[in-house]
């Protein structure tokens, strides 16, 4: 053990994984009802009992080092685990369960989500679900600030998006591979046809997800997104462009995946086009995933496959 320490102590481990939760030594110590001073002796001790930095400290908090995120990964395994250690043997009960994705607008993320919730046996849980840019999916997972990412790649986008996680510290693992769909409203007049063409959509209104600062063609969420539109509109949310859909009979590209329960007023359309949309998460590449994140998976896995689509792996 490095400068003779005598250890890394479990309460250590929880203030660590507050303190990188909040980005802020004095927001961790409020939420546990601890001294700031208290609290920041407790990292210094925890970094030299590791010998490594694991904060980098700033007037507007911390951020995790590269040691720090991977040193996270481990400290939430550990945690998890003795938690279920005492509700196996002391009869205590399930812990508070806490989760962060972030994900492109697919409903099916959703879905994944309404299902783990539905089966938790915690009487406590924070899960949060941010549906949001391609770049800040993998900026949320590269901080930390999710466990997960859900995105796509295709022929496209895949040099460029892998060789960002690569440079993150972040890998991609595939999920499925859909076909390219329109989604339409069902008022739609083309929401009677079994197939539709680029031809059949020209004088339609393309919706698409706004990427912002980073509006490039590469983090876009739809396919062929270079190829020009007569009309086109950006959109931030989900509601939104469902809404145009229905008001402007306009569409958008995506998996074809979509819930009838959530959005019974969508329809999805096969598009003929020589696409295919691969759809996967993305985590650390050393940093072992905990039991939440890997329910959250099996959850999503369990909600495609409801559509008939082939996993992969």
């Amino acid at each position: 053990m490095p400068r003779g320490s005598s250890g890394i102590t479990l309460q250590q481990l929880h203030y660590f994984i507050e303190v990188a939760a909040e980005g802020s030594i004095s927001a961790a110590a409020d939420l546990l009802y601890v001294a700031q001073p208290t609290m920041s002796a407790a990292m210094k001790d925890l970094e030299s009992r590791v010998g490594r930095a694991l904060l980098l400290r700033s007037a507007r908090g911390v951020t995790l080092t590269a040691d720090g995120a991977e040193f996270l990964g481990y400290a939430r395994q550990v945690v998890e685990q003795v938690a279920l250690l005492e509700q196996r043997y002391l009869g205590r009960p399930p812990s508070r369960r806490l989760l962060g994705v972030s994900t492109q607008h697919y409903s099916f993320a959703v879905d994944a989500l309404v299902r783990m919730v539905k089966g938790t046996r915690a009487a406590e849980y924070e899960f949060s679900l941010r549906e949001t840019r391609t770049w800040d999916i993998i900026e949320d997972v590269r901080t930390l600030r999710s466990e997960l990412g859900i995105l796509y790649r295709n022929d496209f986008n895949r040099n460029v998006i892998d060789k960002l996680l690569r440079d993150s510290g972040l890998a991609f693992r595939p999920l499925f591979v859909a076909a390219p769909h329109i989604f339409i409203s069902r008022k739609n007049p083309l929401a009677s046809r079994e197939r539709v063409t680029l031809a059949d959509l020209a004088d339609l209104p393309r919706l698409t997800f706004d990427q912002g600062a980073n509006n490039s063609f590469y983090f876009a969420e739809e396919i062929l997104s270079t190829l020009s539109s007569k009309q086109e509109i950006r959109v931030s949310d989900r509601a939104t462009i469902f809404n145009l859909m229905i008001g402007l009979d306009g569409y958008t590209i995506s998996t074809g995946i979509i819930s009838d329960d959530l959005d019974p007023e969508i329809v999805a359309i096969p598009l003929d086009v020589d696409e295919r949309i691969e759809i996967g998460w993305i985590g650390h590449s050393a940093i072992p995933l905990t039991e939440q994140a890997q329910r959250y998976l099996d959850e999503l896995r369990a909600v495609v496959a409801g559509f008939g689509v082939a996993l992969l792996g």
